[in-house]
Parts: C-alpha cells; sequence; structure tokens
C-alpha cells in the first residue's frame, strides 16, 4: 500500500473513533461508562481468553512466560477494576457551596495509546479501561512485535461489546502494519496521548503538539542494609527479578548489599536461587555482543538465557537468575543499566551512607525518577532516600516488580505505566490512572469576598524583616 494510503486508512480510523467518542459523551451516564469498561475488563480476564493472550505474546514476541502473563494480565486488570470501582468519572462530580465551585467530569477525547511488546495485552487493557472508564475512544499503536496480541484483544472487546449493546468503534487500533510514521500521525491527530515503553516513543509523544502522559525508563536499584530481613530479601528479590523473566520496568537491575551483611545475603540469594557469577567482563561480552543485548538472552526463562551467556553448567543446579558484581557505573560500564533479564549487578557499599551514594549515581545514570526498593528494618532510611535520590517511588521490603505498579498489599494505584516526574523527563510523578484520561468544566458561582489584610499576609513577615 502506497503512504498516502496507509495514512488515510488510518485517518479512517481515528474519524470514526472521533465519532464514536462524540456520541459516547452526549449519550453517557456513569452507568454507560463503567459497563463498558467492566466489558474490557472481562475481554481480557476471562480465564480462556486470558491464556489465549498470554500465549499468543509469547509466541509472537519471544519475550517472557505464559504462565506470569496469564498472572499479570489477571491481577493488573483486577486491580485497576477495584481502583476505579464507585470513582465518578461523568456528570457533577463535586459540588462545593463554600468555593462556589461545581465540578462536572468531561473525556478527553480520542486517546491515542503507544504500547511496548513486553506487556502486549495487559497495557492496551489498563488503557481502554481507563479510557472508557473516563468517556473516551482510543486507538492503541502496538510495537511491531504486539501487533497480535493487540488485534486479538480488541476482537474480544468487541464481543464483550456486542452483548451490552456498545459502540466498537470506541475501541481500535493503527492498522496493520505499524510504523513510526502511522504512530506519529496518530500522536498528532489524537487528543491525549498515553505512550509506555521505549524512550524514543516517549520523546516522540511529549514533542507531538498533543497532551501527552508519558512515562520514563526503569533501571531499579534495590539497596539490602545490614539490619534487613536477609532470607525475606533474598526470596522477594529471586520472586520480583524472575517474574515474566525481567520484562517489567519495575524488575531489579542492581543491588546494592552493605558490606556487613554481603555474606548472609549472598548464601541466602544462593538458596533462593540466585548464583553469583564473578565474571563482569565475560557476562558483558555475552549479553552485549557488538554493543547490543543478546536477544536469545533477554526475557527468556532460565536455561535459555543460562545458555545463551555460556553459563550452562557452571552454575548450581535451579539457578533462576545470576547476580554478577560490579562497582562500575556508567555507560562504560553496561551492567549498571537495565538489562531486561534474569541478570543482576551486585554493588558492595560500606555502609548506608555509601550504599545511598551508588544509588544515586545509578538512578543519574539510567532510570532517574522511577523507583528504588529498599529493605531495612530502619523505616527512616526510607525518608532519607526520599529526600535525597531522585525518584518517584521508594518501595520498602517488597517485591518490587509487584509492589510499584500497585498492589493489593499496598496503596498504590495498579498500572503498567509508572510516571517519573522531572527526574525521568516527565509531565507526572505517579502511576498513571483514571485521573490522567479525564479533565473538568468548573462552573464558578460569586460567594461572599475573601480578602485579607496586608498585615494578616505579611505580618510575620515584618516583624522578622522589617518592613
Amino acid at each position: 500500500m502506497e503512504a498516502g494510503g496507509e495514512m488515510a486508512e488510518l485517518d479512517e480510523v481515528i474519524a470514526r473513533a472521533r465519532a464514536a467518542q462524540a456520541k459516547y459523551e452526549r449519550g453517557g451516564s456513569q452507568a454507560r461508562y463503567d459497563r463498558a469498561a467492566e466489558a474490557a475488563a472481562w475481554a481480557i480476564m476471562e480465564p480462556g481468553r486470558n491464556r489465549e493472550l498470554a500465549e499468543l505474546a509469547v509466541e509472537t514476541t519471544g519475550l517472557g512466560n505464559v504462565d506470569d502473563k496469564i498472572t499479570k494480565n489477571h491481577r493488573k486488570t483486577l486491580g485497576l477494576m477495584r481502583d476505579i470501582k464507585g470513582v465518578a468519572t461523568w456528570g457533577v462530580v463535586e459540588d462545593d457551596p463554600g468555593t462556589g465551585i461545581t465540578r462536572v467530569a468531561r473525556p478527553k477525547g480520542v486517546v491515542g495509546a503507544i504500547v511496548p511488546s513486553t506487556n502486549p495485552a495487559a497495557t492496551p487493557a489498563n488503557n481502554i479501561i481507563n479510557a472508557l472508564k473516563c468517556g473516551n475512544a482510543i486507538v492503541v499503536a502496538p510495537s511491531p512485535k504486539g501487533v497480535a496480541a493487540c488485534e486479538r484483544l480488541l476482537e474480544f472487546v468487541r464481543e464483550e461489546f456486542a452483548k451490552i449493546g456498545e459502540d466498537p468503534d470506541l475501541v481500535q487500533m493503527v492498522p496493520a502494519p505499524g510504523s513510526k510514521a502511522r504512530t506519529q500521525r496518530l500522536m498528532e491527530a489524537c487528543d491525549m496521548i498515553v505512550a509506555t515503553g521505549s524512550q524514543n516513543n516517549v520523546m516522540r509523544a511529549q514533542t507531538a503538539g498533543t497532551p501527552a502522559v508519558a512515562v520514563g525508563a526503569g533501571n531499579v536499584t534495590v539497596i539490602v542494609d545490614e539490619t534487613a530481613d536477609l532470607a525475606a530479601a533474598a526470596e522477594k528479590i529471586r520472586a520480583s527479578k524472575t517474574f515474566d523473566n525481567a520484562t517489567s520496568c519495575s524488575s531489579e537491575n542492581a543491588v546494592i548489599v552493605v558490606e556487613e551483611a554481603r555474606e548472609a545475603f549472598i548464601a541466602e540469594m544462593a538458596r533462593a536461587g540466585g548464583a553469583l557469577v564473578e565474571d563482569e567482563a565475560g557476562v558483558v561480552k555475552a549479553l552485549w555482543p557488538e554493543g547490543h543485548l543478546n536477544r536469545a538472552a533477554i526475557a527468556q526463562d532460565a536455561g535459555p538465557m543460562l545458555k545463551a551467556l555460556g553459563l550452562e553448567g557452571t552454575v548450581p543446579e535451579g539457578t533462576e537468575y545470576i547476580a554478577v558484581p560490579t562497582q562500575g557505573i556508567g555507560p562504560e560500564h553496561p551492567l549498571s543499566g537495565e538489562k531486561l533479564s534474569r541478570v543482576l549487578a551486585l554493588y558492595t557499599a560500606r555502609d548506608f551512607d555509601e550504599a545511598l551514594e551508588l544509588a544515586g549515581e545509578i538512578q543519574a545514570y539510567q532510570g532517574a525518577g522511577h523507583s528504588v526498593g529498599l529493605h531495612s528494618a530502619e523505616d527512616a532510611r526510607a525518608l532519607r532516600m526520599a529526600k535525597e535520590l531522585p525518584t518517584a517511588r521508594i518501595i520498602v521490603n517488597q517485591a518490587h516488580t509487584f509492589a510499584t505498579g500497585g498492589a493489593f498489599t499496598n496503596g498504590m494505584p495498579f498500572s503498567l505505566s509508572m510516571g517519573c516526574g522531572s527526574w525521568g523527563g516527565n509531565a507526572v510523578d505517579e502511576n498513571v490512572h483514571w485521573r490522567h484520561f479525564l479533565q473538568y468544566t468548573r462552573i464558578v458561582r460569586e460567594i461572599p469576598a475573601r480578602e485579607p489584610t496586608l498585615d494578616e499576609i505579611f505580618g510575620a513577615y515584618w516583624d522578622a524583616a522589617g518592613r
């Protein structure tokens, strides 16, 4: 198809989405928005469909593993549905006689969602549910490898829409095959962009001229100090690091252990399936042949990963991931960056102060703003990290991957997109959730004057500094 034809096809998709959204908003109600969101959620959570999507995702992307994707599809969607249940996103949501302001919820319009191959079903579903809950239409732009899973997900959504009489044009995708040019066209033509995935896409989203909610890069660093429950820390790190073969942006990439706890932690790590591999140069050479991540190693089960790195038979039976001692940070030390594999960089610090310095240096190199973890019995250390590190989240004594994007055991909103604030070049510093898909019209009425005197405002300042 010629370039003009490709764009005409996409323009038609966007036009249908815009027409559907206008009708959805005009004929909207809270019950309708809630029902549409429920339909989209069940489209991915119904067990047979969930498994089909997980299997298709792994088959077509070669990333992650089926069982973990099933868990992710289920828990991320269930958690999101819990978060939005009972939330008012239509009509008058606040009427304050004190301020004279009535707040009316309004959709953003047509959402353009840029989604990664690492979560080709869970991330689109999350965006679709949030969009529908808030009265929007949505057009998804999957990565090339994620096209098949996204197409199947949309088929399931439309099957559910047919049951409730909802307009299928509310949920569409960029026609395959996708391209950078088509994605760019979508970003420029929609009313709001949600961009998750490669930093190239994030940068393009933030410069497209359309309001964008985009997220920064992950490169999680976790500190294990001398007061930590080392067995619990090792098990949580194992569970988190190996989940879906480290495809999550919240997967640990570096652990900094305080020297006093190092030997005991390494022993616990070994018991939990983490093998120490003291060959930094060899691992770097195998994981980055010719300077690029080895596709045979990234996002793979332990066996194929070890084979790709030439470590078969050199690590204990039952090894689930490897930890490679290093102290280097920066472009010349790739282990300090994101690895998308069951490979962990292991740093040693003299004490917590040095651990904090190392964590700051790693974040400054890559992953600033995303999240940092702490395993410690000293809660005050978390507050110190929150004040000193360039990060939006400090995850304390939890399996990082499961905690960062929302968990049933913490108060974070369920999401697959973590805003990284100005540290990561983002406009948002929180988990992307339903509030970002909504805007408000305010009715402003006159109230009695509340004008203060100059003394009420400046009295204390004048006393301290003079007039």
